[in-house]
This record gives C-alpha cells, sequence and structure tokens, in this order.
C-alpha cells in the first residue's frame, strides 16, 4: 500500500461524503436524467466538487451552479453539460470516434462473424428503472463485450490507431500538453460495458473482476485524452477496467478496478515522485514523469449529463461535432471524414423527424442490415449490401424538398441550383465511404465521384430488387445501366479490380499471371464505366457484375473470370489486368489494338478548323492544317463516343459513326420537345468531345517524347487553336445561365 498523501499538483479525491453529496446535486439539476453509477464511476476525479454546488434551497437540496451548467443545441438534439474541473488522468478513449471508425470491421457487413471479426459492438441507449419503478431510457449508454480481454483490446486498438492519425498534427501535441499544459477542455458522454461471459472467480467463489465497467468515454479529446495518459504512463484500458498494483507501488499481481480505491494512490505516488525530482520548480525536460505531467495534473472537461431525447444521446454527441467533421483537422482521413459528414446527415434527418432511428441506425453503420424494414429473410450478402447502399444513395442526394434543404444545412452547401461538381463529389465520396462499411475492408471513397451535377435534382432508382436486375440486364437496357451506374464502381473497387485514379502513374502496377511486374494505365473511374458500357457486349459486361455479386454471396472469395458470352470461368480469378485488356481504357468506336501493333509515332499536327453546324461535334468532321515535322502522314483522330452520365441514362448504341440520327428531317417541326432533347444531346457530344481533345494531347505529348520533337505544335497553329479555343469557352460560359432562366425551379 502506498504511504499517506505527499504535498504536490496532483489532486487527491475528496473524501467520500463529499463524492455523496456532488452525485445528489447533479441528479438533483434540472434537466439532469443520467444512471447513479455513472457519477459514482466519475466522482473521484473531481476536483473540488464543493465549489460547484449551490446553496440548499428551502428542501435543503442542493443543485449545480448556473455557471457549472451549459445546455446546448445540435441539429440532433440538446444536451446538458457539466463544466468540471478534472484529475487529468481521467476520462477514457472511445473506439467509436469518427477519425478512427474505418479501422473496425461494422455491424453493417452481413459476413462479419461474431467471434472472429474485429467489431465494436453496438451502441445503445442505457436502460433503467426509475424511482417510480419504471423502465426507461437515461442519458447514458451501453453496450456488451464476449470478455474484459477484449474491453482492454479495444481500448489499445484506438489508442494504437489514434497515434497513427496524430501523426498529421504538424506539431508534437504530447510536448504541448507538457510544456502548455490543455488549452481546450474535451467533452466526455457516459458509457457502460458490460461482459458477456461469467467473470472469474477466486478460491472463495467470489468474482474477480466486475461484470460491467463504467468509463467516460471522450466524445471530443481522444487524442489528448490518450496523451495525457500516456504522460502518465496510463493506458485508457487502465482507467476503464482497472490498474495494476504494479503501477501502484504495491506488490503483487492484483487489479485496482474502482477509482475510488486506485486514484488515491495513483496521485500519492505522483506527489512522492513530484517531491523528489525538484519540488517546487516544475522541468518538464527532466524525464521525470511527475515533472512532465505536472501541467496537466488537473483540466477542464465538460461532462454529458442529461438530455431530453436520451434514445438519440449517441447521435446527438457525434453530431456535436458536426463543423468539425465538415471542416475537420488534419487527423481526419479521407474515408473517415467522409463517414462523419454522412452520420451527420443521417443525425439531422432523425432530429427533422423525416427519418426514424432505426433506419439511420443502419445506415450509420450501427446496426445490422437485416434490420431495416426493407429488408427480408431470403435476401443473400450481395442483396443486403446492395439494399443499404441504395438506399443511402438515395438520402444523399435525396428528390425531397425537406430532406435536401436539412443535407445542405448538413453539409453547408451553395443552393440547389448553385451547386457545384465539388459539393458533389463529396456527397458522392460520403454515400461510397459509407456503402464500403457492408464490406470486410474499406477502398478510397473517390470511388463513388461518379455523378454529374444534374445528380443535385435527386436520384430516383426503379425500385427493382438486385436478383430482378440482374436477371434482366442482359435485355433490359434500364437494368444494366442502373447496375453499372450505381453498382459496378464499388464491386469492382472491393475486389481490387479498379481504383480511384491517383493523379499519376505512381504504384499503378499489377502483377501478371507468370508473377511479372506489369505497368497499368491511368484510368479513372468513369473510363472504366464507360468501357462497360461501349467497348465490349452486353453479354461480357452483365456477365463480370453477376460473376461479383456470385462471389459476394461466395464468402467473399475471388471473382471468376467471364467468356465473351458473359460465361463464368470457374477457376480464373479475375484481375486487374484482365480487366483493362477486355475492358480497355480506349473505348466507344474507337479500334481495338492488336498485341503485334505498334502505335505510330505522331509525327504531324491537325489542327481544328470552326465546328460544323448544326452536326454533332466530332473530333473527325473537324476540317485541319497541318504542319510536318517529318513525311510520315498522322492518324486519322478518331469520333468520340457520346457520353453517358451515370444518372440512368439511356446507353449509347453501336451505331455513332452514322448521322445524328436524333436530328429533325427537314419536314419534322421543331418543337419545344424537339429542341430540348437535341440542346442536351449536342452538349453531351461537346463534353465527349473535350475529354477525346484531352486524350489527344496526351498522346502526342507521349509519342512526341519518344519522337524526341520537343516542340510538335507550330507556334501559329497554336495561336489560331488557342484563339478559336477562347472564343468556344466565351460562348460556352453564357450557356448556363440561359438554360436556368428556362428551368423550372428547384
Amino acid at each position: 500500500m502506498s504511504e499517506g498523501s505527499v504535498d504536490g499538483p496532483f489532486p487527491m479525491p475528496v473524501s467520500r461524503e463529499d463524492q455523496e453529496a456532488w452525485i445528489k446535486a447533479v441528479l438533483a439539476t434540472e434537466g439532469v436524467n443520467l444512471p447513479r453509477g455513472a457519477l459514482e464511476n466519475l466522482a473521484p476525479f473531481i476536483v473540488e466538487p464543493n465549489d460547484m454546488l449551490s446553496e440548499p434551497d428551502a428542501h435543503g437540496v442542493r443543485t449545480l451552479k448556473a455557471s457549472a451548467v451549459r445546455r446546448i443545441h445540435t441539429d440532433a438534439g440538446d444536451l446538458v453539460v457539466a463544466v468540471v474541473r478534472m484529475h487529468g488522468v481521467g476520462g477514457v478513449q472511445w473506439g467509436h470516434n469518427e477519425r478512427i471508425s474505418s479501422i473496425w470491421r461494422s455491424v453493417a457487413d452481413p459476413t462479419v462473424g461474431r467471434e472472429t471479426e474485429r467489431t465494436l459492438a453496438s451502441v445503445r441507449p442505457w436502460m433503467g428503472v426509475d424511482d417510480d419503478g419504471r423502465t426507461k431510457c437515461f442519458a447514458a449508454l451501453e453496450s456488451d463485450v464476449a470478455n474484459r480481454r477484449t474491453l482492454i483490446m479495444n481500448a489499445e486498438d484506438a489508442a494504437d490507431e489514434l497515434k497513427k492519425r496524430d501523426r498529421l498534427r504538424p506539431y508534437d501535441l504530447e510536448e504541448d500538453l507538457v510544456l502548455n499544459g490543455q488549452q481546450e477542455p474535451g467533452m466526455y458522454v457516459p458509457q457502460q460495458v458490460r461482459i458477456e461471459e461469467n467473470p472469474e472467480r477466486d478460491s472463495d467463489g467470489n468474482p474477480v473482476y466486475p461484470s460491467a465497467y463504467w468509463g467516460w468515454m471522450a466524445v471530443r479529446g481522444n487524442n489528448r485524452t490518450q496523451k495525457r495518459q500516456s504522460i502518465f504512463r496510463l493506458t485508457s484500458g487502465e482507467v476503464l477496467a482497472g490498474v495494476p498494483a504494479e503501477k501502484l507501488e504495491r506488490e503483487g499481481d492484483e487489479v485496482i478496478c474502482d477509482p475510488r480505491d486506485w486514484l488515491p494512490e495513483f496521485s500519492a505516488v505522483l506527489n512522492r515522485e513530484f517531491a523528489e525530482t525538484g519540488g517546487g520548480k516544475p522541468d518538464p525536460t527532466s524525464g521525470s514523469r511527475a515533472q512532465r505531467a505536472a501541467a496537466i495534473a488537473v483540466v477542464d472537461a465538460h461532462l454529458v449529463i442529461g438530455t431530453p431525447t436520451p434514445q438519440r444521446l449517441y447521435r446527438i454527441v457525434q453530431m456535436n461535432n458536426r463543423r468539425d467533421h465538415v471542416h475537420p483537422p488534419l487527423e481526419f482521413d479521407a474515408l473517415d471524414r467522409s463517414r462523419a459528414l454522412g452520420r451527420s446527415v443521417l443525425g439531422m434527418y432523425v432530429a427533422q423527424q423525416v427519418m426514424d432511428e432505426k433506419t439511420a441506425e443502419v445506415l450509420s453503420g450501427l446496426a445490422p442490415v437485416r434490420e431495416l424494414s426493407d429488408a427480408s429473410a431470403d435476401m443473400t450478402v450481395s442483396e443486403l449490401r446492395d439494399l443499404r447502399s441504395m438506399r443511402l444513395m438515395q438520402e444523399l442526394f435525396p428528390v425531397d424538398p425537406r430532406k435536401r434543404h436539412l443535407l445542405r444545412r448538413a453539409l453547408s452547401e451553395n443552393p440547389p441550383s448553385q451547386l457545384k461538381s465539388g459539393e458533389i463529389n463529396q456527397r458522392a465520396r460520403t454515400w461510397s465511404a459509407l456503402t464500403s462499411e457492408s464490406y470486410p475492408t474499406p477502398w478510397n471513397p473517390r470511388v463513388g465521384e461518379v455523378f454529374s451535377t444534374r445528380a443535385r435534382e435527386g436520384i430516383v432508382l426503379s425500385g427493382r430488387r438486385l436478383p430482378d436486375l440482374l436477371a434482366t440486364a442482359d435485355t433490359d437496357d434500364d437494368s444494366f445501366d442502373e447496375l453499372v451506374s450505381y453498382r459496378a464502381a464499388h464491386w469492382l473497387a472491393f475486389f481490387g479490380i479498379i481504383e480511384a485514379d491517383r493523379g499519376s502513374l505512381d504504384g499503378q502496377e499489377a502483377i501478371g499471371d507468370a508473377g511479372e511486374r506489369i505497368r497499368r494505365s491511368r484510368r479513372t473511374v468513369m473510363n472504366c464505366l464507360q468501357a462497360l458500357r461501349y467497348e465490349k457486349s452486353r453479354m461480357m459486361a452483365v456477365g463480370v457484375l453477376k460473376s461479383l455479386a456470385a462471389a459476394m454471396d461466395d464468402g467473399d472469395r475471388r471473382p471468376w473470370r467471364v467468356s465473351s458470352s458473359g460465361k463464368e470461368m470457374v477457376g480464373r480469378e479475375m484481375t486487374p489486368l484482365w480487366f483493362d485488356s477486355e475492358f480497355p481504357k480506349d473505348t466507344g468506336t474507337r479500334p481495338r489494338k492488336t498485341a503485334n501493333s505498334a502505335p505510330p509515332l505522331i509525327t504531324t499536327v491537325t489542327v481544328p478548323g470552326p465546328l460544323p453546324s448544326p452536326e454533332l461535334p466530332g473530333l473527325s468532321s473537324m476540317t485541319s492544317t497541318s504542319s510536318p515535322v517529318t513525311s510520315a502522314p498522322v492518324q486519322p483522330a478518331p469520333q468520340p463516343a457520346p457520353a453517358v452520365s451515370a444518372q440512368s441514362e439511356a446507353p449509347a448504341t453501336d451505331e455513332t459513326d452514322g448521322a445524328d440520327s436524333s436530328a429533325p428531317s427537314p419536314e419534322e417541326p421543331l418543337n419545344l420537345e424537339t429542341l430540348v432533347t437535341r440542346v442536351e444531346e449536342r452538349i453531351r457530344g461537346l463534353h465527349a468531345a473535350s475529354a477525346e481533345i484531352g486524350e489527344l494531347l496526351g498522346h502526342l505529348a507521349d509519342q512526341s517524347r519518344a519522337a524526341s520533337v520537343t516542340q510538335p505544335i507550330g507556334r501559329q497553329q497554336a495561336d489560331r487553336t488557342v484563339r478559336l479555343l477562347n472564343q468556344t469557352l466565351s460562348k460556352l460560359r453564357r450557356l448556363p445561365e440561359l438554360m436556368e432562366e428556362m428551368t423550372e425551379p428547384v
């Protein structure tokens, strides 16, 4: 046992009587509705609790002073928060912190196995019995773990992952705490973790460890909590589940679980160490633990002690950081940030009563997909994943004006009519990141960037089940397009067949069938989807989709390749190189390259003249002048394929080399519908042509380097072409405004 207390910066817990007085005052404060057990766990850490209490009222009841209570409003609900001074070792890192959510297997994945996966148990509201004997929900959380070891390992895993995230910070947080103390308070919410296994018992038949543990989880300030405890040389797992006797300078291997027992001894050890290494002259550079921890011996903290809607407490405390999620600190990576954004949107939907709590839990990744109202017992893994992903997409690209307004608030977006592609992509990344929770491993959420700005109007799906879509995709254009537009990218990314464009060729290599390293072509996700639509026959593309779905239903094994007729080639794994070969980057009507044909060097530069009107813009129809570099002729530029957005538009036909079939005949009147159709098709053709020009310029640069021609374009040619391009851009800038004037209001 430790000796009596020693004067020093590390506070000793107040007497049990003073702790009880503080607990009663908190429970008597208006709006407070948390369990007594949570306060009993925290009371030893509170410094000078009597200073927080009011004078007794006429009935002798004391409450918290008004200055010690804050009432916070969020888009998900309200909170009652106590402002306290707390021992610096207090608090527990939270595995449900959104910065590290991607390290856990989500219960929203239908394939998660209970005893074999690295998962976090779902958090639910704490249920208890009030003074009248009624069961009700309190302002606390609860969860279950299999055993005490899992409880500690979850805390350790969270700590390790937070350390990795903290490496992105431009300064050393731990040293900043040592030198300057903690400047901003953290926020903590009570959570009880219950152990499912029967506790181990001693020789007298008494439990060695408790069957449940209370902890105050860091909603805000996880990194600060971890770094403080690192300075104290304790861990969150020990604060939550018990401190080993050796860290209290006791003999034996006992673990002391009650903070009313271990905290006095721990503070006494620190104060003795502080006195022995400098006393009243703190020197954080001395290396002594007590000297380094002196500045954080006591810290400010905000404690969640009440809410009028305790059934939504988890969502409310997460929503309290909504602005941090929209404009996050550096330690958020792209995946965690996108998931946090999505949960903020869903939380707002629940608070505004446009979505029920259970649906929001499933879409947030906090509950199994089978708990969705639309789920049925016969659904396979692929269909369950699809059900959740499509529901997420419709919630992030809603048609309902009310949801569109709430979404804009949650994401701080421009008005719908001014929504930019960057904001559309932010929604797409959010959809993709949350979708990946239904899969064993996440992918880069930029894979989901497959939407045009037309998505701001909302996305409406057919409502057909996945097996029906797959069964009819061979002949039904709408089924095929819905699968390619909204499913293919995620399925291919999950199996590592495609990935988000990295912006360079670095690292984009793959291993060939013979084990050789092969450089892959740089391509975007949209380019891959276009290849599925245009380059191969419908049968083969549908075969790929069916193979991917079957692989998911068969334990997420590797998918099999398919033949040109769409039949699975069992035993031959689908690979990125196979996909690139069968669905190559050169899409549209561009001729396929044979294995023995080498591309000729570009030796003549073609400069387009004015576009013919009113024909669809196409590079092959442009008049040109040339400036020879050598005597070899230039290869003719191919006709671009019409661009098809991921908005369930009809896929392009094979008749792209013919005349524009939509152009009215001389006898056909130019009615309103015809004009609208022609405008849209011209814009789509222009979009495809602009992409083709960019690719041609890339090929020109590559082949010029191969031919050792540094400047293949003549000065006069460039001036003439750029002048025409600028004139075209000037005309294009006026078109959105003209269209907006004739567009129905949002």
